[in-house]
């Protein structure tokens, strides 16, 4: 038997708002029943659960909505520039990390008078 939308929301820790939008932008396929009402059977509530998981790791409703799809290079391909984006961020991260690292234990009282924070400055 199906829940209702208010059920699965509760259920996902979602607002029901949230699972209309998925639906709307094709995130996420729910089953109607004989009155047309949504209801979210096992396999609509995993695939809800899956759109949660991706949303989570940073996927936007676009590239969940891609890596959802049928055809597995399409999925493949948008699943691969988001790690490439994620590997590109964790660098980032890292970098900012060392440069405040460097400014909380810098000599100089004025960032601007530090070479190394300087060159840091410069990094892209």
């Amino acid at each position: 038997m199906g829940r209702t939308i208010g059920q699965a929301a509760a259920e996902l820790g979602v607002e029901a708002h949230v699972l209309r939008h998925w639906e709307d932008v094709g995130a996420l396929a729910v089953p109607r029943d004989a009155s047309g009402y949504r209801s979210y059977d096992d396999h609509a509530l995993e695939q809800a659960r899956t759109v949660l998981k991706l949303r989570r790791v940073g996927l936007s409703l676009p590239e969940i909505t891609a890596a959802m799809s049928p055809k597995k290079a399409t999925a493949q391909a948008v699943v691969k520039a988001k790690i490439e984006a994620l590997e590109t961020e964790v660098v980032h991260r890292r970098r900012a990390i060392s440069f405040l690292r460097h400014t909380v234990e810098c000599r100089h009282r004025y960032l601007d008078e530090c070479p190394d924070c300087a060159s840091f400055a410069r990094e892209a």
